[in-house]
C-alpha cells in the first residue's frame, strides 16, 4: 500500500485500488503524511503542461551537473 501513495495524488488508481487505499490511509500516518506532501503535484504537473515549450531562440539547457 505505501507504494501506491503516489498513484493515488496522481488519480491513476483504478476504483478498486482507489477503495482499499483508502481504507489503509485512514490507519496510516505515514501514508497520511507523504499524501499532504503530494497533494500539490497533480496541479504542478498540469501547470507545466500548459506551459509554452521552449521556442528555437531560447538556448539549450545544459544536461551537465
Amino acid at each position: 500500500m505505501h507504494e501506491e501513495v503516489a498513484a493515488y495524488a496522481l488519480g491513476v488508481l483504478d476504483e478498486e485500488e482507489i477503495e482499499a487505499f483508502e481504507r489503509h490511509l485512514e490507519t496510516c500516518a505515514s501514508c497520511q503524511q507523504e499524501l499532504k506532501e503530494l497533494a500539490e503535484v497533480p496541479g504542478q504537473l498540469d501547470e507545466l503542461k500548459h506551459q509554452p515549450s521552449a521556442s528555437e531562440d531560447d538556448p539549450p539547457m545544459s544536461m551537465s551537473r
